[in-house]
């Protein structure tokens, strides 16, 4: 395997190549980082956008949802383009121009495929919840025939791919004499505490391995 993506005219960089890669370790990064994703489609000529959670095997990237969608019902076989994005701060300049933003974003494409069989796409869903909260799926109710028929899994195998990230300071450093205040306000997601669900029993608490991964504040 490949240590880059192809660099394509649908995937090349067109600016601030300098931000850019098309190396799976840094597209990776980003996936794995960023839970909420954007999935791209052409439906009947009109484009449509879709937020949704992915998670990932490697080069592969399954998404979920409802069986009901018509956009994942028409989406077998279709080009799809799936886009991650983290704001981590915003950069302020000494004129409006030069304010920026810091960030982290990936968009990948390939072709969307839908899990049919009802095995795999237990096993994907089992894969999805052991991939933001490792050892919970077996201590959880089985999941029904009934849930596992409402629920559509997708999945595309990454053909091309691009990274973008921008961590600096303004970009106006030769404006220092001008006086504004310039620099980063940092943006951060993190876990607050654990909110019960009201109707919860006493008896039952927050499982120490949730309990690591709030302390640890990492969303992934």
């Amino acid at each position: 395997m490949k240590d880059e993506y192809p660099t394509t005219e649908r995937s090349r960089l067109r600016r601030k190549h300098d931000r850019g890669s098309h190396q799976r370790a840094d597209v990776f990064a980003v996936l794995d980082a960023s839970p909420l994703s954007h999935v791209g489609y052409t439906i009947n000529g009109a484009p449509y956008v879709t937020p949704t959670l992915h998670w990932r095997d490697n080069d592969r990237i399954y998404w979920h949802g409802s069986a009901a969608s018509r956009f994942l019902r028409k989406a077998e076989d279709m080009p799809v383009c799936l886009t991650c994005s983290i704001m981590d701060g915003y950069v302020l300049a000494r004129s409006a121009f030069n304010h920026s933003i810091n960030y982290r974003s990936a968009m990948v494409f390939g072709m969307a495929q839908i899990i049919e069989d009802s095995d795999e796409k237990a096993e994907a869903l089992r894969g999805f919840t052991e991939s933001f909260f490792p050892g919970r799926w077996n201590s959880l109710r089985p999941m029904t025939e009934q849930e596992l028929k409402a629920t559509s899994v997708l999945w595309m195998d990454i053909e091309e791919a691009t990274a973008k990230v921008r961590n600096a300071p303004p970009g106006d450093g030769e404006e220092a004499d001008v006086p504004v205040w310039a620099g980063i306000l940092p943006l951060r997601t993190v876990f607050a505490d654990a909110e019960p669900a009201p109707e919860l029993p006493g008896t039952i608490v927050l499982p120490e391995a949730l309990g690591e991964l709030l302390c640890s504040g990492r969303l992934r």
